[in-house]
């Protein structure tokens, strides 16, 4: 039998990211974490944490993680079934019934069509949502280790408990500043490939593989050389490719289609990426989990590119 408290003190590390955080959290001493910490590692024969500059959850610690989720939320089923929760506020509303999901969603689905898409959803079911950013390859990586309940993902294999539905496409375009652009291009105004690995791109950070998929997809390289700007914030990517700092990636969907204002052009015309999404999550989801997961999926389907 886990003890609440010693789960509490594992959820609360893990999430400050330190044991004098977590217990500045909870209200304790950083003593009385680590006695918990070890006392639970004792209860399962396994150690939960792997101590270094950064804590790093174990397997065991990951599902530890997970259950505590599942739990929560299963609880809050229950409580909601049993009407345990009487006091509500205006409109009869439960003023404390709001429940908590965390997921893992990439910055251009987070900034185009996730929240406004889940927006009504949220407030209709009382969630809040606890959002972790990560580049669309690599978010399936912490439902993987149990840090959340659902993720937006390229991984179209399922992770071992988890369901993985197609919800759509992103498209990405290459485009920079037409000034910048011209030294790019041959005196017949063909766009030079060597020219233009000798150009810096606009990356959004150091996980962000777009570039090196368009030019394997439409020349042939792998993992050429080029100089790179990184620039891990969406309205400045943009704002740096509009200036002039390089060539970059940007997303076009039917829902906010690319729109090449200024002197923003782009660097091959009507050549693309497509981007397939889906939306992992767990087979067995509790009520909110599974409100959360019709929301994305009525979402996606009226915003991204369909794909048969």
């Amino acid at each position: 039998m886990i003890d609440p408290k010693q789960l509490q003190a594992l959820v609360a590390v893990h999430a400050e990211g330190s044991f004098l955080a977590a217990a500045r959290a909870l209200g304790l001493t950083p003593a009385a974490i680590t006695q918990r910490i070890k006392a639970l590692e004792a209860t399962i024969g396994s150690l939960v944490l792997i101590r270094g500059k950064a804590l790093r959850l174990t397997p065991q610690g990951q599902s530890l993680l997970a259950y505590s989720q599942r739990s929560q939320l299963l609880d809050q089923d229950l409580r909601e079934t049993l009407q345990l929760n009487p006091r509500t506020g205006r409109g009869g509303r439960n003023r404390l019934n709001w429940q908590t999901l965390r997921v893992a969603i990439n910055a251009d689905s987070l900034a185009t069509w996730f929240l406004p898409g889940v927006q009504s959803a949220l407030s209709k079911h009382q969630l809040l949502l606890d959002v972790v950013i990560d580049d669309q390859d690599h978010t399936h990586e912490a439902l993987n280790n149990g840090d959340v309940i659902g993720c937006i993902t390229t991984l179209a294999q399922p992770i071992q408990g988890c369901l993985a539905e197609p919800i759509g496409a992103l498209r990405y375009r290459a485009v920079a500043n037409q000034q910048w652009l011209a030294q790019c291009l041959t005196p017949s105004g063909r766009l030079s490939i060597h020219r233009l690995l000798a150009q810096p791109a606009v990356v959004f950070n150091r996980k962000d593989a777009m570039h090196d998929r368009f030019l394997a997809q439409y020349f042939e390289l792998r993992q050429p050389l080029y100089p790179k700007h990184f620039v891990p914030a969406l309205d400045a990517f943009e704002r740096a490719i509009a200036l002039g700092l390089g060539w970059g990636m940007v997303v076009d969907m039917p829902a906010r289609p690319l729109d090449l204002a200024g002197d923003v052009v782009e660097v091959l015309p009507d050549h693309y990426l497509t981007v397939p999404l889906y939306w992992q999550h767990w087979e067995k989801e509790p009520k909110a989990a599974a409100a959360l997961t019709q929301a994305v999926k009525e979402a996606a389907l009226r915003a991204l590119y369909q794909t048969k």
